[in-house]
């Protein structure tokens, strides 16, 4: 298999990290492999891989309508068969969220190695906190722990399993499950709670929704995270709402910034309160509280 790589140039941080995530998240079919990194002093540059197989791209023309910035031109070129998913994920620098630091492998020897480092090899599952959905999550979690013991937590569409991770850390008599549709994201998850010493804290299940019978039996939660899409996070609210306690912490992601109103009104319909509404990078992270 042979993909075409794209790359382009940014003079601006989060120029660039806003168009690798509308890369992402925004083209369909997205990118089989992404990368953002910092590529001499003020200069970042994004690069994506595409199957040649699945057609011809014209990556500016499907941007421009997307997005609110102007667009640096987009370099092509042609590589042959390669693991670019593991490739770009060892391009990644280390990520600051609040008392955590996220890194690779790659980075073990340049990371001290305290309680709140968690080590991420995403592979082939999402969450690395580069993007900014999981990064918000993580910086709710930092901030939600700090004051509040739960004892009940689900992350639901837990992919890397780096917020469950992050969770564990942050609060080590918690009970944790962590739920993704997708048994390849349930794989690495796996390795990774290993690799974090959290194998014995964290229960992780393939399901969609919350209809696992392991996350039935476990709910209702105190502390909930869902870091998934906007239209499920809709579609799933009446469950999701069943499944948190009087006075628990809902915490949602995946939603883009004009998004977050029908989020919120479908939230605030079914019993909570808006607590907080962070943004970044174009992607908004909402707290609530169930009344």
């Amino acid at each position: 298999m042979a993909f075409r790589k794209f790359a382009a140039v940014f003079n601006d941080r989060s120029l660039a990290y806003a168009t690798g995530n509308a890369v992402q998240d925004l083209l369909e079919p997205p990118p089989d492999a992404l990368t953002v990194f910092e590529d001499g002093p003020d200069c970042w540059r994004v690069e994506a891989y595409f199957d040649i197989d699945a057609g011809e791209r014209d990556l500016a023309a499907e941007l421009t309508p997307l997005v609110a910035w102007p667009l640096p031109a987009f370099e092509t070129e042609t590589v042959p068969e390669l693991n670019w998913v593991a490739i770009s994920q060892a391009a990644l620098p280390p990520v600051p969220a609040g008392r955590f630091t996220i890194h690779g492998s790659h980075d073990s020897g340049r990371v001290a190695h305290g309680p709140n480092a968690i080590l991420i090899d995403a592979g082939e599952a999402f969450g690395t906190a580069h993007h900014a959905t999981t990064l918000g999550c993580l910086l709710a979690i930092d901030r939600l722990t700090r004051g509040r013991a739960f004892k009940n937590m689900l992350d639901l569409g837990c992919g890397s399993g780096v917020l469950a991770i992050a969770a564990a850390k942050a609060m080590p008599h918690t009970r944790i499950i962590a739920a993704d549709m997708d048994p390849q994201s349930v794989k690495v998850a796996t390795d990774n709670v290993r690799l974090n010493g959290a194998g014995g804290r964290i229960a992780l299940v393939v399901g969609s929704g919350l209809a696992h019978p392991r996350v039935r039996e476990r709910a209702p939660f105190d502390f909930l995270v869902a870091n998934i899409l906007a239209g499920p996070l809709i579609y799933l609210s009446p469950s999701i709402a069943r499944a948190v306690v009087p006075g628990g912490t809902l915490v949602l992601s995946g939603i883009l910034i004009p998004q977050a109103p029908e989020v919120i009104a479908t939230y605030l319909a079914h019993g909570f309160s808006l607590v907080r509404h962070d943004r970044i990078t174009g992607w908004s992270t909402l707290t609530f509280r169930r009344r």
